[in-house]
């Protein structure tokens, strides 16, 4: 059995001020369901958990090319993996009126980009037995065919705020069960703010090595064991220009992607998305620029990028989609989809959010 030892807080640097996370931030952020905050402390051993969630049923899905791709529920923080000829999508279920409430995970898979399957829910927060609640933004990556969840959690009462947890099973849909029994990264109390530490997202090299970024106005990177359940070593702290929230890490080619939710206090009133790109996982990271700009009525963007059947994907929400008369909002959200390019040097190009997104008809 290995030994899961405890990070110190100090092994990551206390967490600058910034003015637009001092004033924007603790307003909408406090809410923000994009993100989560869970600090550079993993926890001692402890054995798994089950979760209760069982493997979902699959059915046809009220979805289309036409953007927003899902539209039986309202859905955010879209994670894209491509597993074989299908690739699914996880998100986060959101159900808020005049705040976030997101109480689980959801999935839906296609063959064609076209047509898509509800696997329904797949996990809940309060399957992890040291967890409360608010199912925030999570990644799927598959290793020697298990399928590892990195999610973002309330903790309880033991380790109040945010926390990184990471779920398990055999299959891209479930059932999954808690991998280690404990958080993998717990909130850090040397920052102001309980969701300093949100939104993981891992990558997982070509010669084996995870690793995982996470993180809100701060961004932590660190590997990961091989066990996909321990970091290995202490998080250091990357600083890309104008980050917010919501790394995503993938890789084209010998080139490293960071696209992340970007801020710049006075000159927006919304979350735009940006990249860096890196020669390796160790750096050094090159901001890149702006890849897209706000999303229709709301204040979070959240990316996610994957390629399936040699085509690239960008993945977003907005807040455009409308059921049964309820409205979308910053808080009811939509999964939409663009086509992502890239120009010879491996830059990707602009993207400009569509109805049309990638459907090969015209869309109302």
């Amino acid at each position: 059995m290995s030994h899961r030892s405890v990070l110190p807080f100090a092994s990551v640097p206390a967490a600058p001020r910034r003015a637009a996370a001092a004033t924007l931030l603790a307003g909408a952020l406090a809410l923000a369901g994009c993100t989560s905050t869970a600090g550079p402390n993993a926890a001692t051993a402890a054995a798994p958990v089950a979760s209760a969630a069982p493997a979902a049923s699959a059915a046809a899905a009220p979805s289309g090319a036409c953007n927003p791709i899902f539209r039986n529920r309202f859905t955010a923080d879209p994670a894209p993996l491509a597993v074989g000829d299908r690739l699914y999508v996880y998100a986060g279920h959101d159900e808020g009126d005049e705040g976030f409430r997101i109480d689980e995970w959801v999935a839906y898979s296609t063959s064609d980009m076209r047509d898509w399957t509800d696997h329904g829910a797949i996990l809940k927060p309060t399957d992890f037995a040291w967890a409360e609640g608010e199912a925030w933004a999570a990644e799927m990556v598959e290793k020697d065919g298990k399928y590892y969840f990195y999610v973002t959690v309330e903790h309880d009462d033991s380790h109040p705020g945010k926390a990184i947890g990471v779920a398990v099973s055999d299959s891209p849909t479930g059932p999954f069960v808690d991998a280690r029994g404990s958080a993998l990264v717990r909130d850090n109390p040397e920052t102001w703010r309980a969701w300093s530490d949100i939104d993981p997202t891992v990558l997982i090299d070509d010669d084996g090595t995870p690793w995982m970024a996470w993180g809100n106005s701060n961004l932590y990177l660190a590997k990961l064991k091989p066990n996909m359940i321990e970091l290995d070593g202490p998080p250091r702290e990357l600083h890309l220009t104008n980050f917010l929230e919501g790394p995503w890490l993938h890789k084209r080619g010998d080139l490293y992607y960071m696209t992340y939710a970007s801020f710049v206090e006075g000159e927006q009133t919304a979350e735009h998305i940006s990249y860096a790109t890196a020669p390796s996982m160790e750096g050094p990271w090159t901001y890149r620029g702006e890849l897209t700009g706000a999303a229709q009525n709301s204040f979070t963007i959240h990316a996610g990028i994957e390629e399936f059947k040699g085509n690239w994907y960008f993945f977003y929400h907005d807040g455009t989609l409308t059921i049964d008369g309820v409205p979308g909002s910053e808080f009811r959200r939509a999964v939409a989809v663009e086509p992502l390019r890239y120009d010879a040097d491996g830059r990707m190009l602009p993207i400009r959010q569509t109805r049309q997104g990638i459907s090969p008809t015209p869309c109302g």
